[in-house]
């Protein structure tokens, strides 16, 4: 490929070779070429930054593109949670399917997927957005058709469904795997196949045989996609409010009208058809939230619109590449889903799919930040080591030899390689839940649908709010340069600020775990999930991986595990003293509180595999000393980062629960007794 002369134009094709070269997975990225065709590295950039350093160039290039975290995918599938046995159980819901060797070969094309096909469009979608072409017609940035119309080819989106309606028929765990390679390599692009899972399940779920053998398959092919529209101008948590109308049309079908707005992919141009799943009321409904139907209403219908116009997209913070309309339904033709008036219970089927799905997004965020950040930190030369220099060779040591920066990265990976296996446990949940549905085990689909609903606001309002965390620390490691749209840093954090609050903010979140799942249930799913924790924690004590380290960690877990019981203890004795307040006040820092210890205990989990790990490598004869760069060393010294994150975990951001149990309960008068027209005054 030939270049414009410049100059250190040949100086910079050698650095960035040699860069390409000490890549880990530099075969991952792509060829050379592919790089340089790619939108990461056009002409158009090369001359400008060849101006202002090569160098800074040929780094971004190498080391920004996002590589999949295969090593820690399969760490937890196979040495933490041992997902062949796990699947190997699932003989009525997929597991069959799972092959070990498929399961590997899905692994690593998604990786291969997401790092050369969906990370390109991160940057793309960021700057083009999405274009209103008509009340009819949206436009999605370059690209976005192209790798979408290559997903559904490639059979990703029917991966876990049924046979019977065009899917694999895998474990739905391994959909989570693959979302979460996707997600980081570009959530806003994601958020269009992902979406459409809700709906899908939504549709398994509850409607009709006439609607699902209707519906069903091209929406698990992918030729259609699938939205959800809850919110209107005038509500949003506050479902109860919703007045969109539906009227019977005497033939079985019903005419939609109403306004919705914060419609996720509400329109674009990269598929046939759009699904909508709708809530409305039915003419006499009662009021709130017990008058709330639920109905599928698609954009076209007999090759003809059917009334879903796309009054607006709206402009934002982040997510520039997913397109947030305002949907007008003017006598749109739609069909029941379900049973009347119990239209929010069936939502939430497809509301708890997008939490699990936001709580990737966190997760995305957090192996992005880090991502961005660990490169910049290794290069990035400032100041002398306090504890002398580093890199005598230059004119300063690499920032990543300061205190603060590797608090920071370590904040970010413990984030990171935590929130993954909180989302890897809730995955292999759901798939117990579905095989004890297949095989008619009532009770135990109740147990496992309880336990999931504790899990899953946690999972949602934590994540989220560390993903953001992350991201801010992301571009506090760049100094300066994190503020620079260039540098891709902001745009995490520009991307993830709307995690925590679609689907329900954080508050919501809390409200729903100390209010609906704890008080409501008189403390028992609680009290049923730290006894959980405390068996583990006496299991991992005595446990012949176990080393001293390791053993006091799970003491401090297990002190925090009875902790929790008297913190729901104290929250339902405010509740029999009927002062509601106490509960909102709590809800917030009771689900954080909550997240720190599961997260905790994940890194345990992890910690204890590792050692595992290193024990079975020693009575191989292997060395797990970690002195260079063969495929041993590398086993030896991700063995060891995994003790090393732990403890960081444990020292540094465990011991947050000390100021979220204080604050917890903090007095309602400190917080109610401020009359609202003195909050501010001019």
């Amino acid at each position: 490929m030939a270049f414009d002369s410049t100059k250190n134009g040949h100086s910079f094709l050698i650095f960035l070779v040699l860069e390409l070269r000490s890549q880990e997975r530099a075969a991952s990225i792509g060829t050379f070429e592919h790089l340089l065709q790619s939108p990461l590295l056009s002409r158009e950039m090369l001359r400008r930054h060849a101006r202002h350093g090569v160098r800074r160039v040929a780094l971004a290039a190498a080391r920004r593109h996002y590589v999949a975290p295969v090593r820690e995918t399969r760490f937890l599938m196979n040495e933490v949670y041992d997902f062949p046995s796990h699947y190997a159980k699932l003989t009525e819901s997929g597991g069959p399917n799972a092959e070990p060797e498929l399961v590997d070969m899905i692994i690593d094309e998604m990786a291969k997927f997401s790092e050369q096909t969906v990370y390109p469009l991160n940057e793309v979608g960021d700057k083009e957005g999405c274009t209103w072409v008509s009340e009819e017609e949206l436009k999605t940035p370059t690209g976005y058709k192209e790798a979408y119309d290559e997903y559904t080819q490639g059979g990703w989106q029917g991966l876990t469904y049924p046979e019977e309606w065009g899917g694999q028929g895998l474990p739905d765990s391994m959909g989570i795997v693959a979302a979460e390679m996707a997600s980081s390599a570009c959530f806003s692009w994601v958020m269009f196949p992902g979406l459409s899972k809700g709906c899908i399940n939504t549709v398994l779920a509850h409607a009709s045989p006439e609607l699902q053998a209707e519906w069903l398959p091209p929406l698990v092919s992918g030729e259609y996609t699938g939205t959800m529209c809850l919110t209107e101008p005038q509500c949003g948590s506050d479902l109860g409010q919703v007045s969109t109308k539906a009227v019977p049309n005497g033939d079985g079908t019903y005419s939609i009208s109403g306004t919705k707005i914060f419609i996720s992919c509400g329109n674009h141009d990269m598929t046939s058809n759009i699904v909508h799943c709708v809530l409305a009321r039915l003419p006499d409904a009662p009021p709130g939230t017990r008058g709330i139907s639920l109905f599928l209403v698609p954009k076209y219908h007999d090759d003809k619109f059917n009334g879903a116009k796309i009054g607006r997209i709206e402009e934002k913070m982040g997510c520039h590449g997913s397109p947030t309309c305002e949907i007008n339904f003017d006598d749109a033709q739609g069909w029941l889903i379900g049973t009347e008036n119990r239209g929010l219970n069936h939502m939430f089927t497809f509301i708890n799919t997008s939490r699990v799905g936001t709580a990737v997004q966190g997760l995305a965020a957090s192996e992005n930040a880090l991502q961005n950040s660990v490169w910049y930190a290794r290069e990035r030369l400032s100041m002398r080591a306090l504890t002398g220099t580093q890199n005598p060779a230059g004119p300063a040591d690499p920032i990543i030899a300061h205190p603060d920066v590797r608090r920071m990265l370590l904040t970010m990976k413990a984030i990171a390689s935590g929130g993954r296996s909180m989302i890897f446990e809730c995955a292999m949940l759901a798939d117990h839940l579905k095989e004890a549905e297949a095989t008619g085990d009532i009770a135990e689909a109740a147990r496992i649908d309880d336990r999931l609903g504790f899990l899953t606001p946690i999972l949602k309002g934590f994540l989220t709010e560390r993903g953001i965390e992350a991201a801010n620390l992301g571009i506090q490691v760049y100094g300066g340069h994190g503020y620079i749209t260039s540098n891709k840093q902001e745009q995490v954090l520009r991307d993830v600020r709307i995690a925590s609050v679609w689907e329900g903010t954080t508050g919501i979140q809390g409200l729903d775990l100390l209010g609906r799942k704890v008080l409501q249930k008189k403390g028992m799913p609680a009290v049923k999930h730290c006894l959980a924790l405390l068996a583990d924690c006496n299991r991992i004590f005595f446990s012949s991986a176990a080393d001293m380290a390791l053993r006091r960690r799970a003491l401090t877990l297990a002190g925090h595990a009875v902790e929790w019981q008297y913190l729901t203890a104290k929250a339902l004795v405010g509740a029999a003293m009927r002062t509601p307040d106490v509960a909102g006040i709590a809800a917030t820092d009771y689900l954080l509180y909550g997240g720190y210890v599961g997260m905790a205990h994940h890194h345990l989990r992890m910690e204890e595999s590792a050692l595992k790990g290193l024990a079975a490598m020693k009575e191989e004869g292997v060395s797990t000393a970690t002195t260079g760069d063969d495929s041993d060393d590398v086993r030896a010294a991700f063995y060891n980062s995994k003790r090393d994150v732990t403890q960081f975990y444990f020292d540094a951001v465990l011991p947050r629960t000390r100021g979220l149990k204080r604050t917890m309960f903090t007095p309602v008068d400190s917080v109610m007794s401020l009359n609202e027209r003195y909050f501010h005054f001019d």
